[in-house]
């Protein structure tokens, strides 16, 4: 695993406490700002797999 695929997990983990706690305590914002950071961890995972094609490639 690269550092971006690592970040993005973490990100996209953090998301989804994030949303659950928002659920929790009824604050839409909380769980809305979840589901934006559970995608752009997804799409940096996504960035570190490609990283890791084409250094594979090389």
């Amino acid at each position: 695993m690269n550092d971006d695929q690592i970040k993005g997990k973490a990100k996209d983990i953090g998301g989804k406490i994030q949303e659950k706690v928002g659920e929790a305590v009824g604050s839409r914002q909380q769980q809305s700002e979840g589901l934006s950071n559970q995608a752009e961890g997804k799409v940096q995972e996504k960035v570190g797999d490609v990283k890791d094609i084409f250094k594979g490639n090389r």
